[in-house]
């Protein structure tokens, strides 16, 4: 486990020079929002991450229902189970592995996996402009339907999941990275992901933070030559 601080946001990195899994803990005045749950056997570095920091986790916000983001939740939940879980609405179900797909949606098929065993869930579901602390949910269909992004609203701090990833290279979710393709691969929609992508830009971050990669400070172009690498590819 690596731990790695910046302002608000804490990088919490499993396997950083394999296959990095990274999970989020945003510093508030009363406790810590985790923002992912990474892989299964995540769980006590997390906690630990947390003990480091001196705070107790508050909060769990899920970025999408993707094993690789949802594994620990179970443990995690043993250790807290006041603890409250949120997730869109609309990966809610993908959580429940339902992967049916709404008329207005991309009719291609859902990818990636998710967790058959898994028995925690969300009990707070979030939708487009709702708050979590000093977090404002986001939504970024692409990567999932209902994959969300988080803003924190005193630094302009950007958690986004999958949305974009820093590993091999900055990209828009579905954008293949040959020195890293594996969100690529499990994207459903890589013309919805642009549309999504083009949205959080408009945010104008300070800080990208995202599952896989490093985080970038002042990420605006960066992100925009990875739009434009996705548009140009899919036309």
């Amino acid at each position: 486990m690596r731990l790695i601080k910046n302002g608000y946001v804490n990088q919490v990195t499993f396997m950083a020079r394999v296959f990095p899994v990274n999970c989020y803990l945003v510093e508030e005045d009363d406790g810590l929002t985790l923002i992912d749950a990474a892989l299964g056997f995540c769980a006590k570095g997390i906690l630990k991450a947390a003990e480091q920091i001196k705070k107790p986790i508050t909060k769990i916000v899920l970025t999408h229902a993707h094993e690789d983001h949802v594994g620990a939740l179970d443990a995690l939940k043993e250790a807290l189970p006041e603890v409250p879980v949120y997730i869109s609405s609309r990966d809610y179900r993908l959580l429940n592995n339902d992967r049916s797909l709404d008329p207005h949606e991309d009719q291609t098929p859902i990818k990636g996996g998710v967790p058959k065993d898994l028995k925690s869930r969300a009990n707070i579901l979030l939708k487009e402009g709702d708050f979590v602390g000093s977090l404002t949910a986001i939504e970024t269909p692409g990567h999932t339907p209902g994959s969300m992004s988080f803003l924190d609203l005193r630094t302009k701090a950007l958690i986004a999941g999958d949305a974009f990833q820093t590993r091999g290279g900055i990209a828009v979710a579905g954008d293949i990275k040959p020195w890293f393709p594996f969100p690529a691969f499990g994207t459903w929609s890589k013309k919805t992901s642009l549309i999504s992508a083009k949205k959080l830009l408009s945010y104008q971050p300070t800080l990208l933070a995202v599952g896989h990669g490093e985080m970038v400070e002042n990420p605006l172009n960066v992100m925009e030559k990875a739009v434009e690498e996705l548009k140009r590819k899919i036309g």
